[in-house]
């Protein structure tokens, strides 16, 4: 599997584009401050803007070569971004490290997905945040990226109770809209969108 990325963050053009996704831009349109991890964040598109806007951003992913353009990308957007190489099935995330962490479209297979999951709330610092989206079931039909395993894809009730209990949600949903992501995501797709802050009375 490694290969395979290895393989796809080392063609010329950048396999997913260079601008972050629809959902990471239109959260986050203001400068901003704090520790975010980006977590299997390939070749670095949505690190570097949160660079960009002002956050000190960890990009990790198991591919080198993918970490490898995500510094060339930073470079030439005139940001700094920190390159983390590691393995999730093996990696132990910091406890109430980050003020912030993102994960787009980073399908895993369904157990190591649910002991990441599990692990991202105690990750952040009391009132920190977390945006994630992924795939749903119904982006089988559309096939226009995207794993065609069903177990690695996202219903909202089900990544909800991976992610267990201690969040308020300001948004939970399945959204279905066009993207035009690089030559890997383009056309209608059906993916789940949650954006929620650790709620610190848990």
């Amino acid at each position: 599997m490694k290969e395979h990325w290895d393989q796809r963050f080392a063609e010329a053009e950048f396999a997913y584009g260079e601008v972050a996704h629809v959902g990471v831009c239109e959260v986050f349109c203001s400068p901003g401050t704090g520790r975010v991890l980006c977590l299997a964040e390939g070749q670095g598109r949505n690190a570097v803007h949160l660079a960009k806007l002002g956050y000190d951003v960890t990009a990790l992913d198991y591919s080198a070569v993918g970490l490898e353009r995500a510094g060339e990308l930073a470079a030439r957007s005139g940001v700094n971004l920190s390159l983390l190489h590691a393995d999730l099935s093996t990696y132990t995330l910091e406890p109430e490290a980050w003020d912030g962490i993102v994960s787009i479209f980073g399908h895993l297979p369904a157990s190591l997905r649910a002991k990441v999951n599990g692990q991202l709330r105690g990750a952040l610092k009391p009132g920190g945040w977390l945006q994630m989206v992924g795939y749903h079931p119904k982006q089988l039909e559309y096939r226009t990226g995207g794993p065609q395993e069903l177990s690695m894809l996202y219903t909202v009730e089900g990544l909800k109770d991976e992610l267990g209990p201690g969040w308020d949600y300001e948004v939970a949903e399945l959204v279905e809209r066009e993207l035009s992501e690089g030559p890997y995501h383009q056309g209608m797709s059906a993916f789940v969108h949650v954006f929620a802050h650790k709620n610190s009375n848990q």
